[in-house]
């Protein structure tokens, strides 16, 4: 009996205990804040100006500037030629030459016809004038005169296609013949390509039309150097935009002196902004927060969150325009905003995001939750020690 009511009269003083005691019930107005006053840890980063770099990126493919496979227009042995493979060659300059012998003696004869007609036509001439000979005679004199002038012609333009030149200055490839070989008309010999400027063909969506325009810049990254930038130009928008894919052909050039750039090359793009590079506000887009259609961030302000609502432009990887709601300077949230107690006021305690660019001083403010939680600890540590032994005892039991 003594045993049940001691038991009884301890459950009576801890319930008092507990109705007297100050902390909130759970779900009341402290609920779901750091306790104590404590900041909430947050990372952030000074968002500044930054350059709006290459704006439109895109992929293409490298192309020739001028191409063309060197064909004979007729058939012939080769005798001669006039290139290294893989060399350069100026304009004019002799690839090929066929054997002439044939065409040569063609052009040999039609010049006798020629002089032999030339002197027919004379002698008509002066015949007609004596009334000697019918005019109609004299004029079929004149006409055979024109028709071996025609042949000479056509002998001399026979032999001239027995050499074949280059058309314009540039880079020839691989032969596919030998000398001695014989080629008909038609026959693929080797490839001539001028590749400096080189042309780049890419596509953009029609959506970006009113952002594109002939003379706009560009740049060129490809994988085979990938630590070098070409820039250049475009130089044709394609009037008709592709109904399959919905976008817009443009081509551009882009000088190449050393000849780095070649044909077929796959290519990323960037269409540079007009002006050139714009200076706008970018925020990691880790920072951004959304809300229906609304879009905002958090930032610190005298050490408590402030709600920003932000308007966005183009994205970047991993960075993010703002067009409206935010000024230069601004620290941003990146991390921790997301948590449940953020609110509107709440304080918080900024820690630099790691490797971020612009992070703000990691040094805990005047006032911060470290140095109240060490204090917190100091002065429970003494409260803990100053128990007894004869404190911490269970009650002895009434043995009478």
């Amino acid at each position: 009996m003594r045993r049940t009511l001691s038991s009884l009269t301890l459950a009576a003083v801890i319930g008092l205990a507990a109705g007297c005691s100050d902390e909130p019930a759970a779900g009341g107005p402290g609920a779901g804040g750091p306790p104590g006053g404590m900041q909430l840890p947050v990372e952030a980063v000074t968002v500044e100006l930054q350059a709006l770099g290459g704006g439109l990126q895109t992929v293409g493919s490298l192309r020739a500037d001028e191409s063309v496979t060197v064909r004979p227009e007729v058939a012939g042995r080769i005798t001669r030629i006039h290139f290294e493979e893989g060399g350069t060659v100026r304009a004019g300059q002799p690839l090929f030459t066929l054997d002439a012998d044939t065409a040569r003696a063609a052009l040999n004869e039609a010049a006798a016809n020629l002089e032999n007609s030339r002197r027919a036509a004379a002698r008509g001439h002066e015949l007609v004038d004596q009334q000697l000979i019918a005019r109609a005679d004299y004029d079929n004199l004149q006409a055979q005169l024109a028709v071996d002038q025609a042949r000479l012609a056509s002998a001399r333009t026979a032999v001239s296609k027995m050499t074949l030149n280059a058309p314009f200055a540039g880079q020839v490839g691989l032969r596919q013949v030998s000398v001695g070989e014989y080629v008909t008309a038609g026959q693929e010999l080797v490839t001539l390509v001028r590749t400096d400027p080189i042309e780049v063909d890419f596509s953009v969506p029609e959506t970006e039309q009113a952002r594109i325009r002939p003379g706009q810049p560009i740049r060129v990254t490809v994988d085979a150097f990938p630590g070098d930038r070409f820039g250049g130009e475009v130089v044709a928008i394609d009037p008709v935009i592709d109904i399959d894919s919905r976008s817009i052909k443009l081509r551009a050039q882009v000088a190449n002196p050393d000849g780095k750039l070649r044909p077929g090359q796959f290519a990323r793009v960037q269409l540079q902004p007009r002006g050139g590079d714009a200076q706008v506000l970018m925020i990691p887009e880790q920072a951004l927060m959304q809300s229906g259609e609304e879009r905002y961030v958090y930032t610190v302000v005298d050490g408590k969150a402030h709600k920003a609502v932000i308007t966005t432009g183009r994205r970047e990887p991993g960075k993010l325009q703002v067009l409206s709601g935010l000024e230069a300077g601004a620290v941003v949230i990146t991390a921790g905003q997301s948590k449940p107690m953020m609110h509107e006021g709440m304080a918080v305690m900024v820690l630099p995001a790691p490797g971020a660019e612009g992070a703000p001083d990691a040094a805990a403010p005047k006032g911060s939750a470290a140095p109240a939680a060490a204090e917190e600890q100091a002065a429970e540590k003494p409260a803990a020690e100053a128990a007894t032994p004869q404190d911490n005892a269970a009650p002895e039991s009434d043995s009478r």
